[in-house]
């Protein structure tokens, strides 16, 4: 009995010696890894905001003027996600009101085409534009920031969604590194255990804020949980406020003619 009772205490010994061992190692590479990078954390909001694949959703924006609807327009946006380049071709169109039923926005690589069907005419525009209030046609549109930015992850911090709930986020800033950036510079926070875009600070090439945007209203659309509402506040006014609402996400077969320019006058939804 008695030299059991050595061997047995041996053997628990020698097992809390290898937890301690594998709890140390555990701790230290933790330590060692450290928070992922900036180009990692923006990736993976990048997959929270778009779906890689092709699909349709409509877009209502609506403008307030001191809380109160000043113009509202809806749009039906047709995305398609292209494996060589990991870059989005976005057509929108028009829905209402109806005055601008049948307009429509293509963005093609860095070619951005406003078509008209009163004039049957195309012509170039730039994404800054606005579509309306402080929605620019570059805010409706897919696109992967990761491949036009340069992000740095400036800390760690804790601050407030658009419900005033506190949130645990990474702030980063993307610095514009292709010509196919929107903006020249925004900052982004980013939610740490979800990665879901949270808040989002847009400049000018003078680097003059332009606006401010907080994302909410998270639901399980096609097959991860995305915002389904942004609110975009003027930084200069914060009583002109654009809110934008996502809705009717589906697949779709998007057809490569309909991102051609030429392709316009003759576009048809199926």
């Amino acid at each position: 009995m008695f030299k059991n009772t050595i061997v047995l205490k041996s053997v628990l010994a020698w097992m809390a010696t290898m937890l301690a061992t594998m709890l140390a190692t555990m701790l230290a590479a933790d330590a060692l890894a450290g928070p992922p990078s900036a180009a990692d954390i923006i990736a993976a909001a990048d997959k929270v905001r778009n779906l890689q694949g092709a699909y349709r959703m409509s877009i209502v924006l609506v403008e307030y003027v001191n809380g109160k609807m000043r113009d509202k327009v809806d749009l039906a946006v047709h995305a398609k996600f292209y494996q060589d380049t990991h870059r989005f071709k976005n057509l929108v169109r028009y829905k209402a009101p109806p005055r601008d039923v049948g307009k429509m926005v293509l963005l093609n690589g860095s070619n951005m085409w406003f078509y008209d069907p009163a004039s049957k005419a195309s012509i170039r525009i730039s994404p800054q534009q606005r579509l309306m209030g402080q929605a620019a046609n570059g805010d409706v549109v897919t696109v992967n920031l990761g491949l036009d930015y340069t992000p740095k992850l400036v800390g760690e911090e804790k601050i407030q969604d658009a419900d005033h709930k506190d949130r645990n986020v990474w702030h980063l800033e993307l610095a514009a590194a292709t010509n196919e950036a929107m903006y020249n510079r925004i900052e982004f926070w980013i939610e740490k255990d979800t990665y879901h875009p949270i808040k989002a600070k847009f400049y000018s090439d003078s680097g003059r804020l332009l606006k401010i945007a907080y994302y909410r209203k998270y639901e399980q659309q096609l097959g991860a949980v995305r915002a389904t509402e942004t609110v975009i506040i003027d930084a200069v006014d914060s009583n002109l406020v654009t809110k934008m609402t996502y809705s009717d996400f589906r697949f779709e077969d998007v057809k490569d003619a309909w991102f051609q320019r030429d392709y316009l006058p003759r576009f048809r939804e199926e």
